[in-house]
């Protein structure tokens, strides 16, 4: 699972564009108990969600014409001129070019070759989060695009991610790891492919957040205005997980590992 170590490639940062920054704080607070931090009168709005103190996703304004509210997942490049690169390259499009981040790190918005939207983010004076894995923060990333191996491809032009098969009911799901280290610790994510009923999923990165009681946290979401995507199921050796959206539509998932895994 996820860890503050952060490699090429691993994802680093998490933050949520929202058309309404204070009501998504505040369904936040109400989901996961998180903290909101104002990063300062420079920042736009944005800020920080903290947990036990520490960082465990951040929150901002839409800042692009036509943008939705979603969760952006940042992976760690230590080189983003290169990795900008190497995604056009690859057939996928820059949003926004990379910039200073008022020394923290240097950002850059890019979309891989099946529609997907993430970030890059190389580390100036801020790695990443501060917190992993914990309860109340995030766990996993998963990619939802028509065509998994090929994405997969992109990205390993990008990063080098390793992958293992793991055979599930109906398909085949995809785990990655960073190029680096031990391969189970290196493990952060998967890939599936998009449920293509009902005119299509979107293609998109899903964060998965830890936490200690799904069902409570389906519930709180519920009455707090989100939308229930897939209940609360359990799936085995992996644990009990749900699908939702906050009030704007941003789409999040819920985690509570197996404790085998």
């Amino acid at each position: 699972m996820l860890g503050t170590d952060f490699r090429t490639g691993s994802p680093n940062w998490l933050d949520l564009g929202s058309p309404d920054t204070r009501a998504a704080a505040a369904f936040y607070q109400a989901v996961f108990g998180w903290e909101f931090v104002s990063a300062g009168p420079k920042t736009g709005g944005y800020g920080f969600f903290r947990t036990d103190g520490k960082t465990a996703a951040a929150l901002g304004p839409l800042t692009e014409e036509g943008a939705t509210s979603a969760w952006t997942v940042h992976f760690r490049t230590d080189d983003i001129g290169a990795t900008v690169q190497a995604v056009r390259d690859g057939g996928g499009s820059v949003r926004t070019e990379p910039m200073d981040v008022m020394g923290e790190g240097t950002l850059a918005q890019v979309t891989d070759a099946q529609g997907a939207d993430f970030a890059l983010w190389q580390p100036g004076r801020t790695a990443g989060l501060e917190i992993a894995s914990a309860p109340n923060s995030l766990i996993w990333v998963e990619l939802h695009v028509p065509d998994p191996v090929a994405d997969i491809a992109f990205y390993q032009g990008l990063f080098g991610w390793r992958t293992q098969d793991m055979p599930v009911p109906g398909m085949t799901y995809r785990v990655l790891s960073t190029e680096d280290g031990d391969l189970q610790d290196a493990t952060f994510g998967g890939a599936a492919p998009a449920d293509d009923s009902s005119g299509g999923e979107q293609s998109r990165w899903v964060p998965y957040f830890h936490v200690l009681d799904v069902d409570a946290t389906v519930e709180a979401t519920r009455s707090h205005g989100g939308t229930v995507l897939m209940p609360a199921a359990d799936m085995s050796d992996v644990g009990r997980m749900a699908w939702l959206a906050d009030p704007f539509g941003a789409v999040f998932a819920l985690l509570r590992p197996d404790p085998r895994m």
